[in-house]
């Protein structure tokens, strides 16, 4: 039994030494490393795959085992390393041209459970109430702990118009609650603006897909016919954005700031993560630039953005640009800290993986990564009475290459404790029904921004 044992794990030892043969593991290994492959390390990755087979109490299938092992792989890296099966690498496509199936939330996995990083605005997940920093315990009648991210994410997908019951765990509330959910097919609108008062302009961006800058463009010009003439102020709104595409972010940024001023740099292993992006066409529009219609008066007018804990990534290359530049004040509380960059490599199975390759640096060259972006101006939200969740809090996140304090919830939780005082369960439940209205008379950092660039104005016309 024992000879039979060796001879099968030998042969799985072969094959998986043949496979890594095949993609040209010596090329890409480590350069500061002998280009040898770790035998001893594969012999007892074949000795385990070798003991499932034979004693395991129920038969698995070699394909099971072969793809647990490469997401154990890429989930121990860091939280954003994942492989995307066919349909993962399609839904991901699919989100970033702004359409895809399912209840609208980006999620991360933290001991176990399902971490709620931001809920999209206008979808499900948004409407009943859910927050930063929600740990979904129960997916039905299904426990989340034991299943992978991309396990417990299927099990959260299904066809338009079906339910499903969300169990949570919510910091400040006494026990678990229940959510129920209905899939809905999620059509993003990325953009969304209004005119909140003569002579001021608002723009929210909810996500950063690939035509989000063109659209904030045209929302500009739109809003700049309506009011006639220049803007006395403006509000860009980033809050709860959890990020996108890198040329979105870019696009964006290049709105408000010089032609060809630095956006963002990234420093990275291979020479293609290693980039300087500016406000240079060539690095955000696919066609004719469609910023050099924009009025003049939008590279100079009173400028805020409002950020908060979840803002990520993109959000963060935007507010991050802005505020190295001078170019606006940066107003709510700090940001979600996500300062990787992740690149999405196809597979030739039809699947992908992906893959951190880079960090990236602001202008200046602050490393995001687990700190965000300190507001100019703090201002907290009364209303958010969450549990705020940051990169730091993530199990395996990536460190700071400049050093310093890491920024958690648990810290922001001690310098907020007031936010935390017991509600009677009436009022949370009221709470957890009413989602946050942007923009609106009850948004206090809304109400605070207006007030800022009122108050650069009339120093304006003073002077």
């Amino acid at each position: 039994m024992r000879a039979k044992f060796e001879k099968t794990g030998l042969i799985i030892l072969g094959t998986v030494l043949g496979i890594l043969l095949s993609l040209n593991f010596s090329a890409i290994a480590d350069k500061d490393t002998k280009n040898t492959l770790p035998i001893d390390d594969l012999r007892a990755f074949a000795e385990v795959f070798g003991k499932i087979k034979s004693d395991y109490v129920d038969p698995v299938e070699d394909k099971k085992l072969l793809t647990e092992a490469i997401n154990g792989m890429l989930t121990g890296l860091d939280p954003h390393s994942t492989y995307l099966d066919a349909d993962a690498f399609k839904e991901l496509q699919d989100t970033t041209q702004g359409a895809f199936g399912g209840l609208g939330i980006e999620v991360g996995m933290e001991d176990g459970l399902v971490k709620v990083v931001s809920p999209i605005e206008d979808t499900p997940a948004f409407k009943a109430g859910l927050k930063s920093g929600d740990l979904i315990m129960k997916l039905d009648d299904t426990l989340v702990k034991g299943l992978s991210l991309n396990d417990a994410v299927k099990l959260m997908r299904g066809a338009p118009d079906t339910n499903i019951v969300l169990t949570i765990i919510r910091k400040g509330e006494p026990a678990p609650f229940t959510v129920t959910l209905t899939r809905a097919v999620i059509k993003v609108q990325s953009v969304k603006y209004k005119v909140p008062e003569p002579g001021y302009g608002y723009a929210r961006v909810t996500q950063f897909q690939e035509k989000s800058s063109e659209d904030l463009a045209k929302a500009i010009k739109d809003m700049h016919d309506q009011n006639k003439g220049p803007f006395k102020g403006f509000i860009l709104d980033l809050r709860n954005n959890p990020g996108g595409l890198l040329n979105s972010a870019v696009g964006i940024s290049a709105t408000f700031l010089p032609k060809d001023a630095l956006v963002v740099y990234t420093e990275g292993r291979s020479k293609d993560s290693q980039m300087h992006l500016t406000a240079s066409p060539e690095n955000y529009a696919r066609g004719a630039d469609y910023l050099k219609s924009l009025p003049a008066d939008v590279k100079t007018m009173p400028m805020v953005v409002l950020v908060n804990g979840g803002s990520a990534s993109a959000s963060e290359i935007v507010s991050g640009a802005l505020q190295d530049h001078k170019r606006a004040v940066i107003m709510g509380t700090q940001t979600f800290g996500k300062g990787s960059v992740q690149t999405i490599l196809p597979m030739n199975n039809g699947a992908g993986i992906k893959l951190t390759t880079a960090r990236y640096f602001t202008p200046n060259g602050r490393s995001i990564q687990a700190k965000g972006i300190v507001p100019d101006i703090v201002v907290e939200d009364p209303a958010d009475q969450g549990m705020t969740l940051h990169e730091a809090d993530l199990s395996h996140h990536l460190a700071n290459p400049k050093g310093g304090e890491e920024v958690t919830s648990a810290k922001t939780a001690a310098e907020n404790k007031d936010k935390e005082a017991a509600k009677d369960k009436d009022t949370a439940k009221a709470e957890r029904q009413a989602p946050f209205e942007p923009a609106s008379k009850n948004d206090y950092q809304f109400n605070q921004a207006m007030n800022l660039l009122k108050g650069l104005q009339i120093l304006q016309s003073n002077k």
